[in-house]
């Protein structure tokens, strides 16, 4: 095997740059590194087909546990005799509930601003009620818990409701209090 000797010192921060490896703090040197070096330029475009391949794996396969991540790491350091090269704890924060009516609690799960959207947990208090609206877009909601009527039908759990863009709600509330899931646009027009 030989050894390439005129390769960049840098081509394997690269590799590990198209692999999403590296840490963000890292991030901004090596692609500044990448514009200035024609080298590493072709090594990322030789490694970017193999990574697209990546797409089809089983995500456990890409992205070993927290634990196997940390092992295959000091494996690689006490064999390299340098530290080892831990990736950081990505920590999840729960948002907070937010009362937007009287009996009306929301907390945002994601929001799409091009599309005008919102995905949130809604959660209605008992004999709370929403007022008469109509979809400027799909609404799409999924009852968790309790019981909820929409016009004149009633949702129990585990139960899905499509709302069409342009149709409208004249009575939405809950006599026992319910929790849902609802995807929604930003844009909706309450009456």
């Amino acid at each position: 095997m030989s050894l390439d000797t005129n390769r960049c010192e840098h081509a394997e921060a690269t590799c590990a740059y198209a692999l999403e490896a590296v840490p963000e703090s890292e991030v901004p040197a090596i692609e500044a590194h990448i514009r200035g070096c024609a080298d590493c330029r072709h090594e990322l475009e030789s490694v970017r087909p193999i990574v697209k391949r990546f797409v089809a794996w089983p995500a456990d396969m890409l992205r070993p546990s927290p634990s196997l991540q940390a092992r295959l790491a000091h494996r690689i350091a006490d064999e390299a005799g340098t530290p080892p090269v831990l990736r950081p704890a990505q920590r999840w924060f729960e948002p907070d509930w937010e009362t937007v009516a009287p009996g009306i609690e929301c907390k945002l799960l994601a929001s799409d601003h091009e599309r005008d959207r919102i995905s949130m947990l809604v959660r209605l208090a008992p004999g709370a009620s929403y007022p008469p609206h109509t979809h400027a877009g799909i609404e799409e909601l999924h009852l968790l818990d309790g019981e909820l009527w929409i016009d004149e039908r009633k949702l129990f759990p585990g139960d899905y409701n499509y709302g069409p863009p342009g149709a409208g709600d004249d009575r939405v509330w809950s006599e026992t209090g319910c929790t849902c899931v609802l995807v929604t646009s930003t844009k909706d027009v309450l009456r």
